[in-house]
Formats: structure tokens, sequence, C-alpha cells
């Protein structure tokens, strides 16, 4: 078993403000996100200015914020907001929901595309790649925030999260750290390296995290005022994945199959 690294929550104070680490996960996020889409920029034929990613970032960051916030209120915990409602912008506390952030972004890329004349899923292909990222850093602040920890175990890297019991657990944040932000930033920065059919990027992004967080939420416990929601295994996570990996399937058909049927049909 390993010793959980007590962290305080709070990472520095300002007075009365107090700064706590899950929001300084975020702005590492949108920092290092803006760094590498400037990069991105810069590869010819690329089609963008580097001077044309701060409008884009902050549209992806007003998605993720208002959709993460709203989508874990919808999804997770609306009984707690009806109760509260307050606690809807207590961002600090943690709870977002990544599956509501992600239709927060789609949502404000659209509204991002339509004013600067492009196409749609040009621009979400071109922010996928560094989305993880932020969903890496995401979970690091999970993890200092003793939250989301998985289900009990006897496997030799276990913690004893604060407020979780006395019994060890699998550190479930860092599985997704590995997976959702480490994996999945390598598999689409190396996909996104060569010219791909419109959508493709975004295909694999939606399937690669949709397999990656169905499969992780075996080893997490699951929210206790929702619980299992089927045959005693089946979590909300799970069931907001799997229209997400068909979605995914459906991109890179779309992208690669359909696409081509239609170019050749037209070339004949």
């Amino acid at each position: 078993m390993l010793p959980y690294p007590s962290v305080d929550p709070v990472a520095f104070s300002l007075g009365p403000v107090k700064v706590h680490w899950y929001g300084l996960m975020y702005l590492v996020g949108f920092a290092a996100g803006w760094w590498l889409l400037r990069l991105r920029a810069r590869r010819p034929g690329s089609g963008w200015q580097p001077q044309q990613i701060d409008d884009l970032l902050f549209y992806a960051a007003l998605g993720v914020i208002l959709g993460g916030r709203i989508g874990y209120v919808l999804f997770y915990n609306f009984s707690a907001f009806l109760a509260e409602p307050l606690m809807l912008i207590r961002l600090w506390e943690g709870g977002m929901s990544f599956h509501g952030g992600l239709l927060g972004v789609l949502v404000a890329l659209g509204w991002y595309a339509r004013r600067e004349g492009r196409r749609w899923f040009a621009v979400v292909d071109f922010l996928a790649p560094v989305v993880p990222i932020g969903l890496g850093a995401g979970r690091i602040g999970n993890f200092i925030n003793a939250e989301l920890w998985g289900k009990v175990t006897d496997v030799p890297w276990a913690m004893v999260f604060p407020g979780a019991g006395p019994l060890p657990r699998h550190p479930s944040q860092l599985y997704e750290f590995l997976l959702e932000g480490v994996a999945l930033f390598i598999i689409l920065w190396l996909f996104s390296r060569k010219p791909r059919p419109l959508g493709a990027i975004s295909g694999v992004f939606a399937l690669c995290y949709g397999l990656f967080r169905f499969l992780v939420e075996f080893v997490r416990e699951p929210d206790a005022h929702l619980g299992y929601l089927a045959f005693g295994w089946v979590t909300m996570g799970q069931v907001l994945s799997l229209p997400l990996m068909a979605v995914g399937l459906f991109l890179l058909w779309y992208a690669y199959v359909a696409t081509a049927s239609e170019n050749k049909r037209r070339a004949s």
C-alpha cells in the first residue's frame, strides 16, 4: 500500500481569497493548451494564425466551465442543486462533468466557427489534440482534493483516502490522468501530425476517451447518491460514455468510408 500524499487543497491565500489547487489545475490546462495550439497553428497548411488561438481558447474555456459545472449538476447532483442553488458557482469545491464540459465546448465552438466563417468540424479537429492536457490536469486536481476515489482493493499501489474510510482503494484519479491525459494526448498528437479527413481526429478523441472512461469506471467508486444504475456495476459515467464511443465510431466511418465512397461516386 502507498501512503496518500496529503496536500492542502488551498495552494495559497491572498488575504481573504483562497486559491485552490483544483482551480490552478484548470489554469495549467488552459495555459498548456494555448501553447500547444500555437504550435499546431505554426504547422504548414494549418489554416490558422497564432493570434487566432486566443479567441478560440476563450470560447473553449467558457464552454468547459459552464458546460462542465451545469453538466455535473444535471447528471450527478441535481438534488443538491435544488436544495442549495448557490452550489452551482462553488467551483473550488470540485464537481465538474466531462460530458457536460464536452457539450459546452461543442456549443461554444459552434458559436466561434459561425463567427469566423469556419467549418465546425475543422475547429473541433484542430482543438481536440490538446484537450487531454486539461483532462489530465483536472484529474490531478481531483487527486489533490481526495475525491472521485476508486473501489476498495489490495493492489500494492492502493491508498487510503481522507474521507473514504480506513480501507485502501484504487487511486482511480491517477488511472484517469494516465489514460485520459497522457495516453490520449499521445494518441491524438501523433494522429494529428498528418492531414486527416474532416471529423477523423474528433472521432478518435470521442472513441478513445469513451473507451478509457468506460474501463476506469469498473474500478472507480460510483457517486454515493447515485450508486450503480443497473446490474450492480453500470455507472452513470459508463452510460454517458457509450454514446460517445458510438459517435466516435460513426465519425471515423464517415471520414474514411462514407466520404471516400461519395468522392468515388462523384469522380465516376
